[in-house]
C-alpha cells in the first residue's frame, strides 16, 4: 500500500542542497518580496543529483505545482516539462516527468509537487540546461513547443561542469552509450568497441515482482501453448544470497532477490536481460506502468523509481535493458494499434524516465503482426508509425527492433514490407526450428543491407515454445543443439547475438522462473563464444562466407584471406578453398563447450594456392568445434 508523503525535499540553488528549515525559512520570508525589484531575474531553486562525469546520469529536480497521481488536472497529460541541455553547438531535448515528492521509490509517494529530469551528459566540458513547464489540455503528446502556458518554473536555467569519462568505472559506465551506426553491431560510444549480446530472454515478466509497488497478477489464466502464471509474484528467492553490501535497496531492505539475480547473471559474463514493460490482457498479466491495470492514462510514480533503481543497477553491472513494449496479445490495446493518444503518452513516460540508459534496446512489440492464430496484429502502417516516434522523439537514439513471430511465413512477410524503412535498426527474431538459425540471420543481414539501411539481427526466442532452452537437470536436454545452432550459427553469420527462453513446459519457466541457476550450464557456453568473439577474432570486420568450405559441414567467418574462422556444428573435418591466397596457414583448434586455451589438431599448418584439408580435432571428433586458420605472415 502507497504511503502518502507529507514532506518535500529542500531545494538549493545549482546542484548544492541548503540546510532544509534554513532554505525554507528564507525562502518564506522573501516570497512576497520577489517580484518587486525591477528588473531582476527571478531565480528558481532547483536541486541537481548525481556524478559529474561523463555518461554518469545526472537528476535535475524543479518544484511545481502540488497534485497527484489521480488528481483531476492530470499531471501525465496535462503538464509538459522538457528541458533543453546544450554543449556548444551540441544540444539535446529531453522530456522530463512528474515525480510525486522526488523520493517515491521510499516513501511510496502518489503526490507531491517535484517535476524530474534524467540526463547522461555524453562528453565532458560545460554544460547549460533550459526548462520548458507548460501546462494545457494533452500538452504532453503535443510536439508544439508554444503550446498551452508557461508556468512555475519555466524558464529556470543553470549550467554545470561534467568531467571526462572514468574508464575504470564499473559496467557500461567507463565505456558509454551503446549506439546503432547502420551496422551490424552496436558500439559503446566512449571506447568505441563493438558489442555481442549474450543473455537471459525469460522470465519475460520480470518486473512482475513482489517488492514492487502496485504489483499484483491480475485475473490469471492458464492457455494452451502459454506457460502457467499460478502461483505468486517473483521472489527471486534463491537470488538474494547474491545480493552484496553496499548494492541498492529500497523501503528498509526490498529488492535484494532482483538485484541479487542481476549479479548473478552479469557474474557469468552476460551482458543483456530481456523483459516486458507492459502484459496487461497477455501472459501473466502482472506488469504495467500505470496506477491500475485498466488504467492508460496515470502512472505509478513509486513502482517506477523502484524500477528504476533497479535498471541504474544494470547499468553499472553491464546490462543491456532490452525493454519490450507490448505483447502480441496487446499490440491493439493502445489506440487500436495506432499511434496516437495512448500509445504517445506510454512511449513518452518510458522515454522520459528510461531513456537515459547507456545500454537500451526499445523492442516495439513481442510477436508483432498478424497470424493464424493471433489475427488481431499491428499492420505495417501501424508499425512504421511506432517506431518512427520512437525515432523522432528519444533525444538518445537507442536501438529499435520488432520482435517476430516463429514461423516462417508471417516474419518474412512482415519484415519485408519494413525493409528500408529509415526508423528500424533491426529485427528482435523468434525462430521455430534451431536449425535455421544461421540461414535466417544471414538472409536478414543481406536483405536490410541491400534495401540501404542494415539491420542489427539477434535471435531473441526459440522453438519449439514448450522447451526453449531446457534447464541444465534436465535428463533429455536440448543445450548442446542450442549452442551448436543458434549461439554459434548467430554469431558466424555476423548476427548480433542472443538471449535464451525457457520454454512453457520446462521448470523455472517463461513465466515462473525464480533461479538463473537453472540455466548455469548454457551462461557458460554464452560466455565462451563472446569471450572468443571479442577477444580471439576481429569480428567487426569479417563476414560470413559460408562458400569457402569444399568440404564438410561447416560455417566459415572470414577477413579477407588474413584470418579464416570455422565452425563444425556437428564435428568431423572440412576443407576450405584457399585457391586466392597465398603463404602458409596455421590451423588452430577452440573447444566451445568448455573455452580455455588454443590447442592443436591433426594438422598444424597449410599451405595455400588450392584446397586446404583442416585435418582432425584434438578430441572428441563427434562434437562441435571452432578452427581459426590464420595466415602466418599477415599475422
Amino acid at each position: 500500500m502507497k504511503k502518502e508523503s507529507v514532506k518535500q525535499p529542500g531545494f538549493g540553488k545549482g546542484h548544492q542542497r541548503a540546510p532544509k528549515s534554513l532554505y525554507h525559512f528564507f525562502y518564506l520570508l522573501l516570497v512576497p518580496f520577489i517580484f518587486m525589484w525591477a528588473g531582476c531575474k527571478q531565480e528558481i531553486p532547483y536541486e541537481m543529483t548525481g556524478e559529474q562525469t561523463c555518461w554518469h546520469t545526472l537528476a535535475i529536480d524543479f518544484m511545481g505545482p502540488q497534485t497527484s497521481e489521480e488528481a483531476d488536472n492530470n499531471p501525465f497529460l496535462n503538464y509538459r516539462l522538457n528541458v533543453l541541455f546544450s554543449n556548444g553547438s551540441d544540444s539535446l531535448l529531453v522530456p522530463g516527468f512528474y515525480a510525486a515528492d522526488g523520493q517515491a521509490a521510499e516513501t511510496g509517494a502518489s503526490q507531491g509537487n517535484i517535476w524530474r529530469v534524467k540526463f547522461t551528459p555524453d562528453k565532458p566540458g560545460e554544460w547549460k540546461f533550459k526548462a520548458q513547464f507548460r501546462e494545457g489540455e494533452n500538452i504532453a503528446i503535443d510536439s508544439d513547443p508554444k503550446a498551452g502556458r508557461a508556468l512555475a518554473f519555466d524558464g529556470a536555467h543553470g549550467q554545470f561542469t561534467i568531467k571526462p569519462a572514468d574508464k575504470s568505472a564499473p559496467g557500461f559506465l567507463g565505456k558509454g552509450k551503446l549506439e546503432y551506426r547502420e551496422e551490424r553491431y552496436l558500439q559503446f560510444a566512449g571506447t568505441g568497441e563493438y558489442f555481442i549480446k549474450g543473455g537471459a530472454g525469460s522470465p519475460e515478466n520480470l518486473l512482475a515482482y513482489q517488492d514492487f509497488d502496485g504489483t499484483v497478477r491480475w485475473n490469471a489464466e492458464n492457455r494452451a501453448g502459454e506457460a502457467s502464471a499460478d502461483g505468486k509474484l517473483h521472489s527471486y528467492g534463491p537470488h538474494i544470497k547474491d545480493w552484496k553490501e553496499g548494492d541498492p535497496t529500497w523501503q528498509g531492505g526490498k529488492g535484494k532477490g532482483i538485484i541479487g539475480g542481476l549479479n548473478y547473471l552479469a557474474a557469468k559474463g552476460l551482458n543483456s536481460v530481456y523483459f516486458l514493460t507492459m502484459n496487461i490482457n497477455g501472459d501473466g498479466k502482472d506488469v504495467w506502468p500505470y496506477t491500475g491495470y485498466e488504467e492508460r492514462l496515470r502512472f505509478d510514480c513509486s513502482k517506477l523509481d523502484q524500477w528504476e533503481i533497479v535498471f541504474e543497477h544494470m547499468d553499472r553491472l553491464g546490462l543491456l535493458l532490452h525493454m519490450i513494449l507490448q505483447e502480441t496479445e496487446n499490440e491493439t490495446l493502445l489506440d487500436d494499434g495506432d499511434t496516437k493518444f495512448e500509445r504517445k503518452l506510454y512511449y513518452r513516460e518510458l522515454i522520459a524516465r528510461f531513456g537515459h540508459h547507456l545500454g537500451v534496446t526499445w523492442n516495439m512489440g513481442e510477436e508483432n503482426g498478424p497470424t493464424h492464430w493471433s489475427p488481431d496484429g499491428q499492420s505495417t502502417r501501424q508499425q512504421k508509425a511506432m517506431v518512427n516516434y520512437f525515432k523522432m522523439h528519444d533525444p538518445y537514439q537507442s536501438l529499435r527492433v520488432i520482435h517476430t513471430h516463429a514461423a516462417r511465413e508471417p516474419r518474412h512477410e512482415m519484415f519485408n514490407a519494413l525493409l528500408g524503412d529509415q526508423s528500424m535498426d533491426g529485427m528482435s527474431m523468434q525462430i521455430d526450428r534451431k536449425t535455421v538459425a544461421h540461414e535466417e540471420t544471414i538472409l536478414w543481414l543481406n536483405q536490410s543491407r541491400n534495401a540501404g539501411r542494415q539491420w542489427v539481427v539477434a535471435i531473441d526466442e526459440i522453438g519449439h515454445a514448450s522447451r526453449g532452452v531446457d534447464p541444465d537437470d534436465r535428463e533429455v536436454n536440448n543445450q548442446d543443439s542450442v549452442r551448436a545452432e543458434v549461439l554459434w550459427g548467430n554469431l558466424m553469420a555476423g548476427g548480433a547475438g542472443v538471449e535464451w527462453y525457457f520454454g512453457y513446459k520446462n521448470h523455472n519457466n517463461d513465466l515462473q522462473c525464480e533461479d538463473w541457476r537453472s540455466r548455469d550450464r548454457m551462461w557458460d557456453y554464452t560466455r565462451i563464444a563472446l569471450d572468443f568473439f571479442n577477444n580471439e577474432i576481429p569480428f567487426p570486420t569479417m563476414e560470413s562466407n559460408d562458400e569457402m568450405v569444399i568440404s564438410g559441414n561447416a560455417w566459415c567467418f572470414t577477413k579477407k584471406q588474413e584470418v579464416i574462422v570455422l565452425y563444425l556444428p556437428y564435428g568431423g573435418t572440412a576443407s576450405v578453398d584457399l585457391s586466392k591466397a597465398k603463404d602458409e596457414y596455421s590451423i588452430k583448434w577452440f573447444n566451445p563447450r568448455e573455452g580455455g586455451s588454443f590447442q592443436k589438431g591433426s594438422i598444424s599448418t597449410v599451405v595455400a594456392g588450392g584446397p586446404a584439408d583442416i585435418g582432425l580435432p584434438p578430441s572428441d571428433q563427434d562434437k562441435d568445434w571452432v578452427v581459426v586458420v590464420e595466415n602466418i605472415i599477415l599475422n
